[in-house]
């Protein structure tokens, strides 16, 4: 059993804290991506689990065994490093072939280990060269086999691809999804590209300053962030996030901000209640008639097959994206609309998401 379970992982340095009461549940065979932006705390909470950062207060079980003071040389983990940490002076049969050499296995057994590992990794055709005679992505797959050559429980990665060219990340991205289709292995994966993380990953546990902001499915995080953090990291374009007010008119209740009246398709009575409304760029539609919102157009961002449409409305900026061309210019007054079950609504103090539905006379407006 390779179940990872966290309970209140909290690591400090000084009066810093990196980490804190991280409490999370990793199932056997699941592929975890930790994700945040830099300094967020999540390849210290990856060296924790690995034991190269002692955590200074909590617990880390593996398998059910607190191997929380368990030196990382006997917990059944296996690291693979964003510098690959290759030797430049070994072949690639024997840089995989390392840990087991280190354990005293016999030849015969590393030479078959190796073996196998390099037809799993396509490898094979490699394992007489040094590591400067290779390719950003066959060194990565050299760290990887070197991890794998051990039939660890679980597999601990420190943003193993940011060394890599686009074309190739998403090559080796594809690769590492089937590998780990193929080992049924638990995979624990650091990054801070949201593309890695929705395309690769069982779930995302996204952090912000050394605290679990949402844990989730890809699609979970993305169609219901539980945070406007989360909403403003996730999605290229971000999700747009205005800082607007609830209001009844008529028994109907709208979203307002200046050059902002989003109908949210309910009726009920709230008072003017603060909230950040956020809609992701591509559930706008520029619409000849009905304005929710009124924005002059600043750029166009040509992406090929899709346009991003940058705009000014009131005070906030907007970004409309939809298919090629989108029909506008720099300079272009437009009006943007949303269907209501689209919007997302965030407590204006706390950033939480609200939960919001239809309610025959009222609606109460409850922080998640």
């Amino acid at each position: 059993m390779s179940r990872i379970q966290l309970e209140g992982a909290t690591k400090r340095y000084g009066g810093v804290t990196a980490v804190d009461q991280v409490t999370l549940d990793i199932a056997d065979g699941e592929f975890l991506v930790l994700l945040g932006p830099s300094g967020c705390g999540k390849s210290t909470l990856l060296r924790g689990i690995a034991g190269l950062a002692p955590l200074t207060e909590g617990r880390i079980l593996l398998g059910g065994t607190d191997i929380t003071h368990t030196a990382p040389r006997d917990r059944d983990l296996a690291m693979v490093f964003q510098s690959y940490a290759l030797y430049p002076h070994l072949s690639v049969a024997r840089n995989i072939g390392f840990p087991l050499r280190a354990r005293r296995r016999s030849r015969a057994e590393v030479r078959q280990k190796v073996e196998d590992v390099a037809k799993i990794l396509d490898l094979s055709e490699l394992l007489d060269r040094r590591p400067r005679e290779l390719s950003g992505g066959q060194r990565q797959r050299v760290a990887l086999g070197r991890a794998l050559v051990r039939d660890p429980g679980a597999f601990l990665m420190d943003e193993p691809l940011s060394n890599l060219d686009a074309k190739l990340r998403t090559a080796t991205r594809s690769e590492l999804t089937e590998l780990h289709r193929r080992l049924g292995s638990t995979f624990v994966y650091v990054t801070h590209d949201q593309v890695e993380a929705m395309t690769m990953a069982t779930r995302i546990a996204l952090l912000n300053r050394g605290s679990l902001e949402q844990v989730g499915t890809p699609a979970e995080v993305y169609d219901e962030p539980a945070s406007a953090f989360v909403a403003g990291f996730l999605g290229s374009p971000a999700m747009n996030l205005v800082e607007a007010e609830i209001v009844s008119r008529a028994g109907s209740l709208y979203a307002v901000a200046r050059d902002v009246e989003v109908p949210l398709g309910i009726t009920g009575d709230v008072g003017e209640t603060k909230v950040v409304l956020g809609i992701r760029p591509e559930h706008l539609r520029v619409h000849g008639q009905r304005r929710d919102l009124r924005g002059v157009v600043r750029l166009i961002e040509n992406l090929g097959s899709e346009e991003v449409a940058h705009c000014t409305v009131g005070d906030a900026k907007v970004c409309l994206r939809g298919p090629r061309p989108l029909g506008l210019s720099a300079g272009d007054v437009v009006g943007l609309t949303t269907a209501p079950e689209r919007i997302h609504l965030f407590h204006h103090a706390t950033g939480r998401r609200l939960i919001w539905a239809p309610a025959p006379e009222s609606i109460s407006l409850p922080v998640r």
